[in-house]
């Protein structure tokens, strides 16, 4: 595949110019250690992998020594497997020689529900998340810069030369570098590898999981109910598995980045408001290739798995340029036992919000806004100034002003290089 220039590079490098310790985390095959690699050859630094058993031994026997040997910056690709002695040699060391840039610790856990990790650490290491890639970077574009959305800069006038199965494509490609550029027969068995790999051996280095087949059907699920709400009794029900599991086995399919959580939001407008989380599995193409589903499959507009994947498609991609960007911004979504929907609320720091509603639909339409004009009239009522724009994508062709504070643009808005420059 050709180099893609990850758009979390630069804060990679200012996180080494001011750390001691910088700590890449994120999925298996995500690009963590491409990324690594060629940022410590830049400062000529030297590359160490833990998943080769050898050097595993040698860190395990003498980390002291083992640490001690290399050119800084050192980067230890998956550290999660040197473990807790491994860990506290690089703190005495960083302790002894306080200088910035000095280890690039990469792994496929999440350090930060890690104590071991994360505690040894604290003070003296930026913790980084590199996601899959994201449609901007693989179009080679800044994204849509989701910041000029809170100050009214939100493109109108952009017509796309995408169509809905153009996106469905995509989907289903998915973001890992190495299955993107594969046939779909060879992808599909590429995600069945590797969510058996990551099951079977990172997260068996997590926890006992005394039933497999219970953490597939877990997954499995997670992949068909993408961008649902998480209604833990019910989950319960399907899967035939107490409370308990299901919570630990979502917790450990977390860890390892196969999912994540958009927490509810809320700005005390009702009381009705739900509270439960959306569930997200991380990659649209892992979710396709998990339900069985290709974009012929999806083409149909009775096709309901279509509405959800690309759903987890434009959240992820929100996610994934936030991430890179480092802006500070929050993503949530918005449901109360009225009715009202919203499939993402952006938040800012000050209480402004951005609320995007994401459809399959190519021919969008006036229905397809009411919940985005409920929102911005309800909080203009309770809250003014906080609702900044309301933006409604769609696999359609033309991004348009329809009302006040609200929008209608095709969903590569989100990356189109162009798109940004019509106001």
């Amino acid at each position: 595949m050709r180099h893609v220039e990850r758009h979390l590079a630069p804060r990679l490098r200012e996180a080494l110019d001011t750390f001691r310790v910088v700590v890449l985390h994120g999925a298996r095959q995500s690009g963590k250690t491409t990324l690594a690699k060629r940022v410590a050859a830049e400062r000529d630094g030297t590359y160490t992998t833990l998943d080769d058993e050898q050097t595993r031994l040698a860190a395990l026997e003498d980390p002291v020594t083992f640490l001690s040997e290399q050119r800084y910056p050192m980067v230890i690709d998956e550290i999660q497997l040197g473990g807790d002695r491994l860990v506290r040699a690089v703190k005495i060391a960083v302790d002894d020689d306080q200088a910035t840039g000095r280890f690039l610790l990469t792994g496929s856990t999440d350090f930060l529900s890690v104590p071991t990790i994360s505690e040894s650490l604290a003070g003296r290491a930026a913790i980084l998340r590199l996601w899959p890639m994201s449609a901007a970077e693989m179009h080679d574009t800044a994204g849509c810069g989701l910041a000029d959305w809170f100050e009214g800069r939100v493109p109108v006038g952009y017509v796309s030369q995408l169509t809905r199965g153009d996106y469905l494509e995509m989907v289903c490609a998915g973001g890992y570098p190495e299955a993107v550029e594969l046939n779909p027969p060879a992808r599909r068995m590429w995600f069945n590898s590797y969510a058996e790999t990551v099951m079977s051996r990172d997260v068996a280095a997590l926890a006992d999981v005394r039933r497999a087949d219970a953490l597939r059907a877990v997954l499995q699920l997670a992949a068909a109910r993408t961008s649902g709400e998480l209604n833990i009794a019910d989950w319960c029900r399907r899967l035939a598995i107490d409370r308990g599991t299901l919570e630990a086995y979502l917790g450990w399919l977390r860890m390892v980045f196969l999912v994540h959580e958009m927490p509810a939001w809320t700005r005390n407008l009702t009381a009705r408001v739900v509270q439960r989380p959306k569930l997200h599995v991380a990659d649209t193409g892992l979710a396709a290739a998990l339900i069985n589903v290709d974009p012929e499959a999806l083409r149909p507009a009775t096709a309901v798995a279509a509405g959800t994947l690309l759903e987890t498609f434009a959240a992820n991609e929100t996610a994934r340029q936030l991430s890179a960007s480092g802006e500070p911004l929050h993503l949530h979504h918005y449901r109360d036992s009225a009715g009202h929907e919203i499939d993402l609320m952006i938040e800012r720091a000050d209480g402004a919000v951005v609320a995007v509603e994401i459809k399959a639909t190519a021919s969008p339409g006036t229905d397809h806004l009411k919940h985005l004009a409920w929102m911005r009239d309800h909080l203009d009522t309770v809250s003014p100034d906080a609702f900044r724009a309301g933006v409604l994508l769609h696999t359609g062709p033309r991004g348009l002003k329809v009302g006040d504070r609200l929008y209608s643009a095709p969903l590569d808005t989100l990356w189109h290089p162009t798109a940004a420059h019509h106001n």
